[in-house]
């Protein structure tokens, strides 16, 4: 019981309480989260890369 009331109580809440952003709103954030998570992406896969390249290096340096 407690657990249906809390769900109910919940759906009400964010229907009467909360404010939500206007759709061009939510369109443009959705964007610049993406254009940053890419960007994220790349510069770990590079530093990821170099570090691969880095130890390869060292493994065949130490080899000789």
């Amino acid at each position: 019981m407690k657990v249906t009331s809390y769900i109910s109580e919940a759906f009400t809440e964010l229907k009467e309480n909360v404010t939500w952003p206007e759709w061009a709103e939510v369109q443009r954030l959705t964007i610049i989260v993406a254009v940053f998570s890419m960007i994220f992406a790349l510069i770990t896969f590079g530093i990821d890369r170099g570090f691969e390249v880095a130890v390869a290096k060292l493994y065949a340096f130490l080899k000789n």
